[in-house]
């Protein structure tokens, strides 16, 4: 499986941004998620959603970010709402041939290349 993120750019703090993923190669009943990673942070959980649609989001992005999927078109995308400057970091999707949602890196198996989000004050 192959993961291609797009999406990111430079913001204000307020702004909204949407995030996609597009990826090749099978992803039915996986679980697809996002992740990010801050300059000198880990890589953190931001969101997942499983091939049913359960979805689960890290505490800092709850009622601001909404992940969605189309099975349909092998995508997944990640509506980033009320940016905050923390949320500046690089933007990852990933894809786990799991059943359950896992906010662990190693859980995934399949990484896209990541995607720039810079939110300014």
């Amino acid at each position: 499986v192959q993961l291609q993120a797009s999406g990111g750019g430079l913001v204000q703090a307020g702004d909204s941004l949407k995030l996609s993923c597009a990826a090749s190669g099978r992803t039915s009943r996986t679980v697809m998620g996002w992740f990010r990673q801050a300059p000198g942070k880990e890589r953190e959980f931001v969101a997942a959603i499983s091939w049913v649609g359960g979805r689960d989001y890290a505490e800092p992005v709850k009622g601001r970010f909404n992940i969605s999927r189309d099975n349909a078109k092998n995508s997944v995308h990640l509506q980033m709402n009320n940016l905050k400057p923390e949320d500046t970091a690089v933007y990852y999707c990933a894809v786990d041939y799991g059943i359950r949602i896992s906010h662990r890196p190693t859980s995934y198996n399949y990484w896209g290349q990541g995607t720039l989000v810079t939110v300014s004050s």
